[in-house]
């Protein structure tokens, strides 16, 4: 299976020769590709070395097996025989972890947008702490977290809030949280302590970058409109707010959180052409789903994947069984716990493909 990896030497000189070139080094977009694959394939040279050095050195030892009488040694070498075994098998899998398709879209920076679905102003507020939640997550992983668009209701929540996060891997993480979230709480505007289930769906959207879709003047309708709802003094006294329609699909974003006319119209087409993007991704992906059923789940943002549960301080992933005791780290932005598990069972999924 790994035979493929024997020229990964040649090919780390290659790019190394590559990083060096005027070429190279005078385009940004390009020298920043080649980097992130010189560091995948020196980061699999190193792997799949120490993988022969292993392997070699648990045929060393099955040979001394073989050939050792005195009984100490051979039970010094059987002890041995155990961990470099346990370590083949570890590197193994990472060696196939590598042999994975990679996702292009994984070192993309992300759109996240949270939107209220039932529960009226309970699913409005819990937008809210969705997004603290994430924003601290963001915060832990040295990412950058950038408000795009809101549609804040008067109470501290949001019927809608996306925003743009910024950094190393950001899209490989945060890719399996779309879908639904539930909440099970009891709300604040609740008198008899009853507790009320309520939802908000979560899409995680790679940010598309300007040359992937071009967006032809033609084919969008800019409505220019005042912003509405708590603003403070001025985003609400003046025609700032931007409105973008995209007439072959009806698309629409709308942006008010900036006083600026223009940013506004910048975020929203930033939004559009992620938004485009990931529509084709979609499309894309659920004609691969009708023939590979075993991907069905992965990419659906109407599947409800996790429940939040605060009378019993319970994180429910429902896709793997997981729960967690943990909500109060977990809404701090403790995600790895969740995030991580999910992660690790869709590789899983994937390598089963194969084998």
């Amino acid at each position: 299976m790994f035979e493929q990896f024997d020229n990964l030497e040649e090919k780390r000189l290659e790019l190394e020769q590559k990083l060096s070139d005027p070429g190279v080094l005078g385009d940004h977009g390009l020298y920043a590709k080649v980097a992130r694959e010189h560091a995948h394939v020196s980061k699999l040279h190193e792997l799949y070395e120490e993988y022969k050095r292993v392997q070699s050195g648990l045929v060393d030892n099955q040979q001394l097996l073989k050939e050792e009488e005195d009984e100490e040694m051979l039970e010094l070498a059987r002890i041995e025989a155990e961990e470099l075994t346990e370590k083949v098998a570890v590197l193994e899998n990472e060696l196939r972890l590598m042999l994975l398709p990679k996702d292009p879209n994984d070192e993309k920076n992300t759109l996240l947008e949270i939107r209220a679905g039932t529960g009226g102003d309970e699913a409005a507020l819990f937008v809210g702490d969705l997004f603290k939640m994430y924003s601290r997550y963001a915060e832990l992983q040295g990412w950058k977290v950038e408000v795009m668009s809101s549609n804040p209701i008067g109470i501290g929540g949001f019927k809608e809030i996306i925003g743009l996060i910024k950094g190393e891997q950001v899209y490989s993480k945060l890719k399996y949280e779309s879908g639904v979230h539930r909440v099970q709480r009891v709300p604040v505007t609740e008198t008899q302590g009853r507790i009320h289930t309520s939802a908000v769906t979560v899409a995680v959207i790679p940010e598309a970058e300007d040359v992937e879709v071009n967006l032809d003047p033609n084919e969008y309708r800019v409505d220019v409109f005042r912003s509405s709802g708590p603003g403070g003094q001025s985003v609400n006294t003046t025609d700032s707010a931007i409105r973008i329609t995209h007439l072959p699909t009806g698309l629409i974003v709308t942006c008010q959180d900036e006083k600026s006319q223009h940013k506004n119209k910048a975020k929203a087409l930033k939004v559009l052409r992620s938004r485009l993007l990931d529509k084709m991704e979609q499309e894309q992906h659920d004609k691969i789903s009708a023939d590979r059923k075993s991907q069905v789940g992965s990419g659906d943002r109407s599947e409800r994947i996790r429940t939040y549960n605060f009378p019993q301080g319970r994180v429910s992933d429902h896709r793997i069984n997981l729960t967690l005791y943990k909500l109060d780290a977990i809404l701090m932005g403790k995600l790895d716990e969740v995030i991580m598990p999910i992660i690790t069972h869709f590789q899983a999924e994937a390598l089963k493909t194969l084998q």
